[in-house]
């Protein structure tokens, strides 16, 4: 077995909510409502929705104090870790800050003078929470970009270490820190240099990465390359889709590197003109109906026997195309024969099984490691 080569960046762990984000902790998943905030029905409906997909934290717009009263309802309601999103306005962050948010995304140089920073801080400090430091390449001070005379890796630093040297000046220290851009080279560019400079989390993202396909390939292209480096605390997959779809593709880039996993792996052939049954249209309602599974699994399907038994041995689950029936292996072993016709209910039945028996042999270890 290949052993996973990454060796992740030392980091000040700090908390959102009842998640832990830097240290030792798992790589978090996150994503932001794009429902109207103040319709609370609808958002709060997104945000388990990205909770049944396994979201660790999610993000939501806080741009007036109506926005914060209903925020003050979605906290009520859902049991995933919020971040308030919030720009300029210091009361909005008092606010919310009372209304329960976990974490506060704003930009202390944003909000006006030290006095309204300090109001700011003291609030986190009382209800102890963190904050997320937030810079855009689209966004930069005008001083930047007269300086820069474009957003550059160098530029993206310059503006975080401004607002980094306002919370350090004011001994707070619990907040994460992002430099996104849409271009995958700056992404990678100003992540690389603010992570020589700070001990902080980071929090990944391509920003306005694009539409669903284009937009993962870019953003599975620049995390993952940070990721490979070791840098990389939190993340979100910026897409113009259905936010839980951004915590899927951000649990797919985590778990092809072994850094975390979250429901089925699914090894599948491409298909060709050996494959015994239709793969692409057994892959799809496999897809479709374990979409509720949270354990981590491997299920290999190969449509022909070229391949099929090197990948089975080495999954949970592993079939081995054939006709009229198909091999099925266990564990790495071969286990027994199955009506090809009847694959999907036939693996989603033994991986449902397999659950059931991972989870009480987890149940099992929990009770044994109390015990001792």
């Amino acid at each position: 077995m290949i052993v996973n080569p990454i060796k992740r960046r030392e980091t000040r762990k700090i908390r959102v909510g009842s998640v832990y984000v830097g240290g030792d902790a798992p790589i978090s998943v996150q994503s932001m409502t794009n429902t109207e905030t103040c319709d609370v029905d609808a958002t709060v409906a997104q945000i388990q929705r990205c909770a049944d997909a396994g979201a660790d934290i999610m993000r939501v717009s806080v741009p007036s104090m109506e926005a914060a009263v209903a925020f003050g309802e979605i906290r009520k309601r859902v049991s995933v870790p919020l971040v308030a999103d919030i720009h300029f306005d210091y009361k909005i962050a008092l606010a919310v800050a009372d209304y329960g948010a976990d974490c506060l995304r704003i930009n202390p140089g944003n909000i006006g003078s030290e006095k309204k920073i300090r109001e700011v801080v003291a609030a986190a400090r009382h209800h102890d929470i963190s904050m997320r430091i937030g810079v855009n390449a689209g966004s930069l001070e005008k001083d930047l970009q007269k300086k820069y005379g474009e957003p550059t890796g160098e530029a993206l630093l310059e503006s975080a270490l401004r607002h980094i040297d306002i919370l350090d000046r004011l001994n707070f220290h619990e907040f994460k820190v992002s430099v996104k851009a849409s271009n995958v080279f700056l992404t990678l560019d100003a992540y690389r240099l603010l992570s020589k400079q700070i001990d902080n989390p980071l929090h990944l993202g391509v920003t306005e990465a694009g539409i669903y396909r284009t937009g993962t390939v870019k953003s599975a292209i620049a995390l993952g390359g940070l990721l490979l480096d070791g840098i990389g605390d939190t993340m979100r997959i910026s897409l113009a889709a259905q936010p839980e779809e951004e915590i899927k593709i951000g649990f797919d880039i985590l778990k092809s590197l072994s850094l975390r996993s979250n429901g089925i792996n699914f090894i599948a052939c491409p298909s060709c003109s050996r494959q015994e049954f239709d793969v692409i249209k057994v892959m799809q309602a496999l897809e479709e109906r374990l979409e509720d599974i949270r354990t981590p699994m491997d299920v290999s399907v190969i449509g022909c026997k070229v391949n099929g038994p090197g990948e089975a041995k080495e999954a949970d689950i592993g079939i081995v195309g054939a006709s009229p029936r198909s091999l099925v292996y266990r564990n790495g072993d071969k286990s027994h024969l199955i009506d090809t016709h009847q694959l999907v209910d036939e693996i989603e039945s033994m991986v449902r099984q397999r659950v059931i028996e991972l989870e009480k042999a987890k149940s099992k270890e929990i009770i044994r490691s109390s015990s001792s």
